[in-house]
């Protein structure tokens, strides 16, 4: 099951094994006093166990393995970057293939000057464009073009097979059940 596989050594899931072993121990014994929480009734610091540790660290090490790996994958084969490529799913999931520039900012967890930026590229590229917004005249939608949406499905086939490829399927249909369980545990605000 998931959960004992998760509870295995610290080593098995940090895979500090490429420092030298000086380095490792400074490494982990910093990490340590580093992360902390306190307690409700002392203010003591209580430094994660080895258990949460691991859960912690292999959920950070995942997501940053998976998401460097997606990109470089997005960027080789459609010269797209996992952001531009978020932006694009949710305009082309979204009624009309438009949302408001701070939903969509919202939406994709960007600054909405970040969300600026990166929408500048996407419609210099042609893949979105900027609508004004009937109601409020300083507000714009953002579009998604013909040649976005054209973009689009090429880099979904890519990123799904990534997906399935590098994390879906190394799970069980049990598994992704648990998963998913655990995810919507942890509170998003």
């Amino acid at each position: 099951m998931l959960l004992t596989r998760a509870s295995s050594s610290l080593n098995a899931y940090c895979h500090w094994s490429w420092l030298k072993p000086t380095a490792l121990w400074q490494l982990r014994l910093g990490y340590s006093r580093c992360i902390r929480n306190y307690s409700s009734d002392t203010k003591d610091p209580v430094v994660l166990d080895a258990e949460e540790l691991a859960a912690w660290r292999g959920m950070l090490r995942v997501h940053s393995a998976l998401t460097r790996s997606l990109d470089a994958e997005l960027i080789a084969a459609h010269g797209l970057p996992l952001s531009s490529y978020e932006v694009l799913l949710f305009l082309a999931d979204a009624p009309s293939g438009r949302m408001r520039m701070a939903e969509l900012a919202d939406s994709v967890l960007l600054s909405r000057s970040g969300l600026t930026r990166l929408v500048d590229r996407l419609e210099r590229d042609g893949l979105i464009e900027r609508v004004p917004c009937e109601d409020d005249a300083r507000g714009f939608f953002a579009e998604i073009t013909p040649a976005g949406r054209q973009t689009f499905r090429a880099a979904r086939r890519t990123h799904l097979a990534g997906v399935r490829e590098r994390f879906l399927d190394r799970f069980s249909r049990e598994d992704l059940r648990s998963l998913a369980a655990l995810w919507a545990r942890v509170p998003l605000e």
